[in-house]
């Protein structure tokens, strides 16, 4: 019988689950070199955020199948090492949904209408209606940063409540907004318009204190901001001020820069206005059930041969396939990254098209890798081999695959055509020796350049001057060029410049690039 290691809390409905196929052992607090001393046991695991699955325990786990995290977040498992070694990681990316959705709107309420303060203030033997006269949110503007599951829920039940809908997210299309009775805006027009303001999004660089300074001196004297999505998205020393000066009305805060949030924090002397709770988005009796009963299942599923279906690697190929395919995957992930970022982040549609030997190939999980890199840059850790598709469809995302084995500049390549907010744009790129990926072809333009971690992209005309004018405008910047060059059909005409940088474009540069004549268009990309 397969034995399953539980090394965390979780609640008793999925420990019962995984009893029906396994014997089931809860070994709770143990140390690394423990956990590495028992995994060889074990065919299955089950954690929460305690266990810190590393490298060494996985390497250890000659049986393990598959490691299950019940809740969103993978952080704590060495997934790539899981990956190599043939073992399925899985999470539960909806189970806490309903409760972080349902924990911001009671966030937005109660600040609305000063409930604890009031409720601290009844209990202090008072009783001063005047001081606690609230706002309604009937009719009001909420603008929502963000329109996954949980910000598509908020919205869902905002619009119940009579709510204006406004969002940001320029990885949905406007269609799939429209259907959700939501205007689409830029993040100005949004701070400026909006009554409430909802963030569902992950803290990446970009969003990093995304609510600063110079965003709360747009919004109204009337806005209120509510974050139970994560910490740092908002500069708190920023939002204290802002606060004092009545620059905006209100904020709700779940989520802190540093948990738990230090005793002399600034936050914690503000008035009425500033909500705090101590990260509960998930902490419901519900949701604590659901992430459990969900990875269990998955683990018994696995455990009995079927697939997984929240896995955060590449479930269902056993570990032969995987190796022929990773070179493939890794390409196809790396183009769909950089055709979504010249594209413009919003996509509507992708075209995946297979070419060469490479068009002789099991197509899913080469556009789901394609998928997955056109969503990273938003998404993160949220999106994998599993749920890209779903992530992809529910932002309207029409997807066509194709193959042309009658390709043969190259035994395999894969062509991504992307149609977004900046136009239309295509990427090819195919494996060398070693299985070196190389962009060859970009907007029809041939080049062989590798994929890195900086790179500039110019349309212009072919003519003598530009590349010098290029080259010492970005030395003026401090910025180092690793190589450059440049695809064109035929001389003087329209050309497609590459630039591989050692640094990242500084703010204002690509204004400065469209400044230059011949230069018509001019594109960054960040792998």
């Amino acid at each position: 019988m397969p034995k399953v290691l539980v090394s965390d809390s979780v609640d008793r409905a999925g420990l019962d689950i995984l009893s029906q196929v396994a014997e089931v052992d809860v070994k709770i607090g143990l140390s690394p070199e423990e956990l590495v001393a028992i995994a060889p046991e074990y065919d299955a695991w089950m954690i929460r955020s305690g266990t810190q699955v590393t490298k060494d325990a996985i390497e250890a786990g000659t049986k393990l199948k598959i490691i299950g995290r019940a809740g969103v977040g993978v952080d704590n498992v060495d997934v790539a090492a899981a990956t190599r070694q043939g073992v399925v990681v899985v999470n539960s990316p909806e189970g806490n949904t309903i409760a972080a959705a349902e924990h911001a709107l009671a966030m937005m309420l109660s600040l609305s209408r000063y409930v604890p303060a009031a409720n601290a203030s009844v209990k202090a033997s008072e009783w001063n209606r005047k001081a606690y006269i609230g706002t309604e949110v009937y009719k009001k503007t909420l603008g929502l940063v963000g329109m996954g599951k949980i910000g598509s829920h908020v919205a869902k039940a905002a619009k119940a409540m009579g709510m204006k809908l406004i969002a940001y997210d320029p990885y949905i299309s406007a269609e799939r907004a429209e259907q959700m009775s939501c205007r689409l805006v830029e993040l100005g027009t949004l701070f400026r318009e909006a009554d409430y303001i909802t963030l569902h999004v992950p803290k990446t660089p970009e969003t990093a204190n995304m609510i600063n300074a110079e965003a709360l001196a747009k919004m109204k004297p009337t806005t209120r901001i509510i974050n139970c999505a994560r910490g740092g998205l908002i500069d708190e020393a920023a939002l204290v001020q802002a606060l004092a000066d009545g620059q905006i009305a209100g904020a709700a805060l779940d989520v802190f820069g540093n948990e738990p949030l230090e005793a002399d924090s600034p936050l914690r002397g503000a008035g009425k206005n500033l909500v705090l709770t101590p990260h509960l988005g998930a902490s419901t009796e519900e949701a604590q059930v659901n992430v459990a009963v969900d990875v269990a299942e998955q683990i018994r599923d696995v455990l009995l041969g079927l697939p997984a279906r929240s896995a955060v690697n590449i479930p269902g190929l056993y570990p032969e396939a995987l190796e022929k395919l990773r070179p493939y995957l890794k390409m196809a992930e790396v183009l769909g990254n950089m055709v979504g970022q010249l594209a413009g982040g919003r996509v509507d549609s992708l075209t995946v098209r297979l070419q060469g030997n490479l068009a002789k190939q099991d197509s899913k999980p080469i556009v789901i890798a394609a998928l997955k890199g056109l969503l990273s840059p938003a998404l993160r850790e949220r999106v994998n081999y599993v749920n890209a598709g779903i992530e992809a469809s529910e932002r309207g995302i029409h997807v066509i695959e194709t193959r042309d084995e009658s390709v043969r500049d190259y035994t395999d390549s894969l062509h991504l055509e992307a149609t977004g907010s900046l136009g239309v744009h295509t990427v090819t790129a195919a494996l060398m020796g070693d299985d070196e990926i190389r962009i060859i072809n970009v907007d029809d333009f041939p080049l062989n350049v590798p994929p890195i971690a900086n790179m500039l992209f110019t349309c212009h005309r072919d003519m003598p001057g530009i590349i010098g004018k290029i080259g010492s405008l970005l030395g003026s910047f401090n910025v180092n060029i690793a190589s450059m060059q440049v695809g064109r059909k035929i001389v003087r005409g329209d050309a497609v410049m590459v630039l591989s940088l050692d640094d990242v474009l500084p703010d204002g540069i690509l204004q400065e690039i469209l400044k230059v004549p011949g230069i018509t268009e001019a594109y960054t990309v960040t792998l």
